[in-house]
């Protein structure tokens, strides 16, 4: 938070209806509640499946689970009874935004498409993130992480000239997560302007061909081609962190005076004027060649002495850190990139906070990840249900219907 922050979180007024399970959608309504959106979960009886991933203790409360849900309130509702359905109509009646990652199937089966959800609400975004564009042959398919990344073109392009490879994160899912983020917050500015709400799809599958083709189209920006996809600098085989005399560094040597810089600091300074590697030009085509140079010459002095020389020259250099290392970082101490939380049942916890400062606005205190349903019963109240409705066994509102989950979304 700055020092000067006054007033309210930027989303300080936005109640989400939240609908998603597993990663993509959990992680945009995170962002969302980072910003200071009221984000009410939607689960059914069973629960988000990210609940149980890693939870060695058995309180439903994984690891992925408790990052990914922080400051979001649980309520149990189960869409196939009719006491659920009223629940979440009475829900969207309060919201501003109404998110899910459902297939076509179960919205219609629950009535949940864009034109029920603005009958009860006008002014609600109406925020699908899904597989596939429903305007294709593939909108019906489920998606998860590792199909998206096979069929956007990133798994091959990850694997190089070899077999195709995942990336080790599910990249695919994080990244649509955030263009969701950017789409509903889009969505709210517009209805600011018109004063009514709209509807949005976010597609994985188109998500991830935008974000691969960015830098890896190449000749295929032309039609008909002019040259093989691909950008030759991140293509290189010799692209990756070099191994130091003690350790690893991840360098980026790229502009004129860089290279210069670092011809200079080898003792090849004559390689500056080398037609191969004069211009940018010139060096995307020659890239292995400086590549290999790069990985030679860092393993001859250690880590500290390259940071040292980099730094001084002006070269992008870090070390390369392991998850655990990032807790001991000293910029990220310093930033106050983590937080330290007590949860009611997990103990104490230490997480990443929201990496972004908005000037004038303080940073939100989350609540921590909630318990399978914990919040049923202020939510209830909060929508006009007297007590004896909220309180009394097997009414089919505080827990809507038998242990028989209905999967909320998809992937």
């Amino acid at each position: 938070m700055t020092p000067d922050a006054v007033g309210e979180p930027p989303l300080a007024d936005v109640r989400v209806v939240d609908l998603t399970t597993t990663f993509m959608g959990p992680y945009c309504t995170l962002l969302l509640a980072q910003m200071g959106a009221d984000v009410v979960k939607v689960e059914a009886p069973a629960g988000d499946v990210v609940r149980y991933v890693g939870d060695e203790q058995g309180t439903g409360l994984g690891p992925v689970f408790l990052n990914a849900n922080r400051g979001k309130r649980s309520i149990v509702l189960d869409l196939k009874q009719p006491a659920g359905r009223e629940v979440l109509t009475r829900l969207i009646g309060t919201a501003d935004v109404f998110v899910h990652n459902m297939r076509p199937d179960a919205v219609t089966r629950l009535g949940v498409r864009a034109g029920d959800v603005h009958a009860a609400n006008p002014r609600a975004v109406y925020c699908v993130v899904r597989g596939f564009s429903s305007a294709g042959p593939y909108r019906d398919k489920a998606a998860y992480d590792d199909v998206i990344q096979a069929s956007s073109g990133l798994a091959a392009v990850q694997g190089g000239p070899g077999e195709p490879t995942y990336v080790r994160t599910p990249v695919a899912d994080k990244a649509t997560g955030l263009m969701a983020v950017g789409a509903i917050a889009a969505a709210l500015y517009q209805r600011e302007r018109t004063g009514r709400g709209c509807a949005i799809e976010v597609p994985m599958l188109e998500t991830m061909v935008s974000f691969t083709l960015l830098d890896q189209q190449g000749g295929y920006v032309f039609d008909p081609p002019r040259g093989p996809a691909g950008y030759a600098r991140t293509d290189s085989p010799y692209r990756r962190p070099y191994r130091t005399a003690d350790g690893h560094v991840g360098v980026m040597v790229y502009t004129d005076a860089q290279w210069r810089a670092f011809f200079d600091l080898v003792d090849r300074p004559e390689l500056a004027e080398d037609p191969r590697f004069r211009t940018i030009t010139a060096r995307t085509v020659h890239i292995d060649e400086l590549y290999r140079l790069l990985e030679e010459e860092v393993g001859r002095r250690s880590t500290a002495e390259w940071l040292a020389a980099f730094d001084a020259r002006g070269i992008p250099a870090m070390p390369v850190l392991t998850v655990p290392g990032l807790f001991g970082d000293e910029h990220l101490r310093a930033t106050g990139m983590f937080e330290d939380a007590v949860h009611p049942t997990e103990g104490s916890l230490r997480l990443a906070r929201f990496p972004v400062d908005f000037a004038g606005s303080p940073r939100v205190d989350l609540r921590p990840a909630p318990r399978l349903g914990e919040h049923g019963p202020e939510i209830l109240a909060e929508l006009g249900y007297p007590p004896e409705e909220i309180d009394a066994p097997g009414n089919g509102r505080r827990r809507a219907g038998p242990a028989d989950p209905t999967p909320v979304a998809e992937a």
